[in-house]
């Protein structure tokens, strides 16, 4: 069974410095502004505030910068949301990030819109792009963060909900939630999980 820990066993001390960032979503321009997707927006803006530029490579968009010491690497998985898990482990075993230097950035129907939660492990909560990662991690125990696409009324199509695009009053405040979960990534490889839980959690 595969695991991890005894893959990134050498070097361990260089690979804690890098840090993969997964923003989950579905390519084509049909996907671009639904709730979705994102998890690609958020790396979007995270690259447009570092400069960098994204480069079609092997199952996904690939981009990366580097912060005070920290090597963040980027991925949007071109894999679809149902296989986003065949991507973050390529990537991850191509770059030798170790598993606690992985965040997944995804949306979260059951979050009020705009919370922001991070976690370091949990179900997938019927997310088909975290069922994948899971089953391609092997773990569950992988960090998370979710951005709230919850509604306040009774969804019957949940589907349709999410891959539908924002409401009027939700893209009106999606940039400064947005720029905050940028904030919240860069926590996560220059502080730490934990500091980063505290900080960001419900604001």
């Amino acid at each position: 069974m595969f695991s991890f820990k005894r893959f990134f066993k050498k070097d361990q001390s260089l690979a804690m410095r890098k840090f993969l960032i997964v923003g989950l979503g579905n390519i084509g321009p049909e996907y671009e502004n639904t709730r979705h997707n994102v998890g690609f927006k958020i790396l979007d803006e995270i690259a447009k505030t570092n400069n960098c530029f994204w480069e079609i490579k092997k199952l996904a968009s690939y981009s990366t910068f580097k912060r005070k010491g920290r090597h963040f690497v980027m991925i949007k998985p071109s894999t679809f949301m149902n296989r986003s898990g065949k991507a973050v482990r390529h990537w991850a075993l191509k770059e030798k990030i170790p598993l606690e230097n992985i965040l997944i950035i995804t949306d979260e129907l059951h979050l009020p819109y705009g919370t922001i939660r991070i976690k370091s492990k949990g179900s997938s909560a019927g997310h088909n792009g975290l069922k994948d990662i899971e089953s391609e991690l092997n773990t569950s125990n992988y960090s998370r963060l979710r951005f709230g696409i919850g509604q306040e009324f009774k969804v019957f199509d949940k589907v349709k909900f999410v891959l539908d695009p924002w409401s009027k009053d939700e893209s009106e405040k999606l940039t400064e939630r947005i720029k905050i979960c940028g904030e919240a990534v860069l926590s996560f490889g220059l502080q730490g999980l934990q500091s980063s839980m505290n900080k960001f959690n419900g604001k």
